[in-house]
């Protein structure tokens, strides 16, 4: 459904419709981080890009260089900001899950919300008996990039997804009890010019970067705005702190 500047669908009524939904973050410039903030979404930024959320006094996600991955750094970034959520490594081979696992539990000591993010397709079967509980799974949503290859129906907990385009991310949730999501894509088609209508991704028809910025953050916060979280996905929403 297209929702452009023109639609009734108000920043207000997009952030009280957000309420107990599912949670949204962006990663990206405080240009950016402002108009999403007007929609409900939460602020966030990468361990090595700290200068997108300096003078916050809360911060929603705190993302990783998945890469080069230096868990010292992601560490103190995260005792300093103190963020409601944050990705620990990225488990790419089973034999490294008990290694991770142990940086999971330091992260947790100063974030209240961990995300587990499993990729080698070893762990399928045993995902809910080898990772703890009180971790949320996170599914790296295909691109031509990479992304998760283990299959949408074995992450049956409350999942973080991260990355990818936001109707591939919201074709997921009626596959997995997604509970929070980041999403970056809609600034990387703004810079030439097109915005996410809610369902693809096409020229803006006035054009500027801040118009197609607002109208894709519009769209996939309407795209959502159906989604019901159900069972323990609900459950966890439902105990979150409320963030301000």
């Amino acid at each position: 459904m297209l929702v452009n500047s023109c639609s009734a669908l108000s920043e207000n009524s997009a952030t009280k419709h957000n309420s107990g939904r599912v949670l949204k973050f962006v990663a990206h410039s405080k240009r950016v981080r402002d108009i999403a903030h007007d929609f409900g979404w939460l602020p966030g930024a990468r361990y090595t890009n700290l200068r997108d959320i300096r003078g916050l006094s809360k911060v929603g996600f705190l993302d990783i260089h998945w890469k080069k991955y230096d868990f010292e750094r992601h560490l103190s970034a995260a005792k300093t900001y103190r963020p409601l959520l944050t990705i620990a490594r990225d488990i790419e081979s089973l034999e490294s899950l008990s290694h991770i696992l142990r940086e999971a539990d330091q992260l947790a000591r100063v974030c209240p919300n961990v995300v587990l993010v499993p990729k080698d397709p070893r762990l399928a079967e045993i995902i809910n008996s080898q990772i703890p509980q009180r971790y949320i799974l996170g599914y790296s949503v295909p691109t031509r990039y990479g992304g998760t290859l283990i299959p949408p129906e074995y992450f049956k907990r409350p999942t973080h997804l991260l990355g990818g385009r936001p109707d591939v991310q919201r074709a997921l949730a009626s596959q997995m009890p997604v509970v929070s999501f980041d999403c970056n894509r809609f600034t990387l088609d703004a810079a030439f010019g097109d915005y996410f209508d809610g369902q693809i991704f096409r020229p803006h028809p006035v054009g500027g970067y801040e118009n197609c910025i607002r109208d894709s953050v519009r769209n996939i916060t309407h795209l959502w705005s159906s989604y019901e979280p159900l069972g323990e996905a609900k459950r966890w929403l439902s105990r979150l702190t409320h963030y301000n």
